[in-house]
């Protein structure tokens, strides 16, 4: 059985928790800087890099560990950091992947990316570092997605779409084909993105416009 320590106890914590149900992995401790309750029962919640650092020395190092970052919404920058944090400590980063998702023969994805119940990353799309595709969101032929980018809930992807790093899609947008959508920027719940999007822009609405 593969031991997983995954960073972030709130939600998404809750829904990794699930994906890994049925599997060979084992869910051993949470980690927060926030003074919190574990959310999910018999599983140690550790207090930021100290935490770990003591929990780690008091197993001994005799097992291999893997590690998962549970932090989702707008905040990319934030997951590849945690996940560098706990690479450096000796963490395998995990993809995990949802048993009832579809990845096509053929696409890439890069350590640690997330991709949930129901969703699809179709044919020769490649994901970057620790992507998340979440609940049935989808992914069309042909798209890049840069490193740290969460897609929401339902967002939509046509083919042939760029995503620079750090992008947050929200839930239930969709993305037009051959559309770019430059680095740190955020699209808002149900838009629908007609054109290319600048980096660290905010776009609302149908169809999509920069935030006022």
């Amino acid at each position: 059985m593969r031991e997983l320590l995954l960073w972030g106890a709130t939600g998404h914590a809750k829904v990794l928790h699930e994906l890994i149900h049925g599997t060979d992995m084992c869910l051993v401790a949470l980690v927060d800087n926030r003074n919190i309750a574990s959310p999910i029962p018999g599983v140690p919640l550790l207090n930021g890099e100290a935490g770990i650092d003591k929990w780690l020395a008091q197993r001994g190092g005799f097992s291999k560990l893997y590690g998962g970052v549970a932090v989702g919404g707008a905040c990319g920058g934030d997951r590849m950091m945690l996940m560098d944090l706990l690479k450096v400590r000796g963490f395998e980063l995990q993809t995990l992947i949802h048993r009832t998702a579809f990845v096509a023969h053929g696409a890439t994805v890069g350590e640690g990316c997330q991709i949930l119940a129901q969703s699809a990353v179709c044919a020769n799309t490649k994901l970057g570092r620790g992507v998340i595709v979440n609940t049935t969101a989808s992914v069309d032929h042909d798209s890049e997605i840069g490193d740290g980018v969460h897609l929401g809930p339902g967002a939509r992807l046509a083919g042939e779409v760029r995503v620079g790093a750090r992008v947050f899609i929200g839930t239930g947008a969709v993305i037009l084909p051959r559309i770019r959508i430059g680095e740190d920027a955020v699209v808002g719940a149900g838009a629908v993105v007609t054109k290319n999007i600048e980096p660290g822009i905010t776009v609302l609405g149908n169809p999509a416009r920069p935030k006022v």
